[in-house]
């Protein structure tokens, strides 16, 4: 009978997940067997119809070692989430998984893995995921390389290395209309965005780049292309603690990028409504979706996410606050 009552409340549970209306801004989010989605520093690709979103799969106690200016949490890997409305979102495993027998390795548990972003070349038929590879005191400040024949891995790792050896750390990708694909980090201790355009098979860079806001600081970059204009969202360097948001945009991009402000409007818009920016995902009817985490540094395992929809009118991009994301078929209508 126990047995039963468990069966049971575990598919009322299923069932109501699958008829989400929407997902709650920093509300805890459930897949669709009613696991806790963990999935941060996330990127997504769209494929064929169905949208994957990955992230560091973060487990353990978050912790501060000697020598570390931050506490975190233990590297379970790159983790995998597939849904055809972003509202429901099936676990597809941990599809970067940790070496757990090699202290030495980039991919052991006590190392540091974060903002992996995968992206489709449609030359050689693979899935590309880049992320930034980490020692636990942040010295190493690589990007990791990683490749799958499958969006749902899984993905062999190549290895890491300083990108124009310079040092990369918060990172995304982004593949432009005509299939030059880009890395943008943050170089320089930080103090830098390098943007670094990629060979034709996206596993490194080609050896042209540009270093951008010069000084300023900024980490976290979410990259999206409107009306052949680049805009280019990040955010100030406070470690876990939110701060204010920046979007710049640029007519090409290795051209000049040109702040605009604070995009966010709302409850602690000066904070990027507690939560810090990792991906711009494009919407079916030509709009896009800013994503941020909002990071908790005593327990990163349980850091929440904040979907937004980007609104473009106007002199440039807003993202105003909302309680919730509605379904997507909310957003193709509009």
């Amino acid at each position: 009978m126990k047995k039963f009552l468990t069966t049971f409340i575990s598919f009322v549970a299923i069932t109501a997940l699958a008829q989400t209306k929407s997902l709650e801004n920093k509300a805890v989010w459930y897949d669709t067997d009613g696991n806790v989605i963990n999935c941060h520093g996330m990127g997504m690709l769209e494929h064929k119809g169905v949208y994957y979103m990955y992230g560091e799969y973060k487990l353990g106690e978050s912790v501060t070692r000697d020598g570390e200016k931050n506490p975190n949490a233990v590297m379970g890997g790159v983790s995998c989430y597939s849904s055809r409305d972003m509202m429901n979102w099936k676990f597809e495993g941990v599809v970067l998984k940790p070496v757990t027998d090699d202290p030495e390795h980039d991919l052991h548990p006590s190392k540091v893995v974060e903002r992996p972003k995968v992206i489709y070349n449609k030359r050689t038929k693979k899935f590309v995921m880049w992320a930034h590879v980490e020692t636990r005191d942040y010295a190493k400040a690589c990007a990791g390389v990683a490749v799958a024949d499958k969006p749902t891995g899984p993905f062999k790792y190549l290895g890491s290395f300083r990108p124009n050896d310079s040092m990369s750390r918060d990172q995304t990708l982004f593949v432009d209309d005509d299939g030059t694909a880009y890395q943008f980090s943050s170089s320089e201790e930080n103090q830098t965005m390098h943007i670094n355009r990629l060979t034709p098979d996206y596993l490194k860079p080609d050896g042209s780049f540009v270093r951008r806001f010069v000084g300023m600081s900024r980490e976290a970059p979410a990259v999206f292309k409107h009306d052949g204009r680049y805009y280019i969202i990040t955010s100030g360097c406070t470690g876990w603690s939110p701060n204010k948001a920046e979007i710049a945009v640029a007519d090409s991009i290795f051209g000049e990028w040109t702040t605009l402000g604070n995009p966010c409007i709302g409850p602690d818009a000066e904070k990027t409504f507690m939560g810090q920016s990792t991906y711009v995902q494009l919407l079916p009817n030509g709009h896009f979706l800013a994503c941020f985490d909002m990071w908790k540094s005593r327990n990163l395992p349980d850091s929440r996410y904040i979907w937004l929809p980007i609104e473009m009118g106007g002199d440039m991009p807003t993202i105003t606050w909302r309680e919730s994301l509605e379904p997507l078929a909310k957003y193709e209508g509009d």
